[in-house]
């Protein structure tokens, strides 16, 4: 009789092979890795989950959540466009954070032109706006407002990325993401026709 294949044989399953534009393929997300207190950095060695370097890259990861936020509703293209892109490279700092740095090398690093993107973008919105004679109070329209809690937790990066032996530039990259995003709050006031609130000292 011709030879038949055992139906009980184990069968052999492939992992697919990721594609070129797939930076990760997740198959299980939770792992008991980090269940005793400890996580892995991006070269692998394992911190306390209470490293300065892993609190500075969860409070990036809590600020691209706020991002998120602003970019669920209904802002203007000219915001929305540089945001999208800021999303992208929050990853990028991450990335970085997630890095011990000894200097320059061929890791996925913040770059000078990322920064130098966020000045033009910063420029460019703030050009039509009127100059500033007071300090902004946070609010005016929704978008506004959630731009403005967007501008907080960058602050809070930074100073967390302060607290950790990390690639300058990435400091350098959300202090001035700060400054973006105050200026995306008065560009989005503007859009939405809104009185811009103003600190008034002594005033209640």
């Amino acid at each position: 009789m011709p030879h038949r294949p055992s139906t009980t044989a184990p069968v052999r399953r492939l992992t697919p092979m990721r594609e070129r534009d797939e930076p990760v393929r997740l198959t299980k997300i939770y792992t008991r890795g980090g269940d005793a207190g400890e996580t892995s950095l991006g070269d692998g060695s394992r911190v306390p989950k209470l490293d300065p370097r892993i609190v500075a890259y969860g409070v990036v990861d809590e600020l691209n959540s706020h991002i998120g936020v602003v970019l669920a509703a209904d802002i203007p293209r000219k915001l929305r466009t540089p945001l999208l892109r800021v999303q992208n490279e929050l990853f990028d700092v991450g990335a970085d954070l997630s890095r011990p740095w000894t200097g320059p090398d061929d890791k996925l690093r913040v770059t000078p032109g990322m920064i130098y993107a966020l000045e033009r973008d910063c420029d460019e919105l703030n050009a039509p706006l009127p100059e500033l004679k007071s300090f902004v109070l946070p609010g005016g329209a929704d978008s506004a407002a959630r731009l403005h809690v967007a501008r907080t937790v960058a602050r809070r990066a930074e100073l967390a990325a302060l607290e950790a032996d990390v690639n300058p530039l990435a400091r350098v990259y959300l202090n001035r993401l700060s400054d973006l995003l105050f200026i995306a709050a008065r560009a989005a006031n503007a859009a939405a026709n809104t009185v811009e609130p103003l600190w008034k000292p002594g005033g209640s």
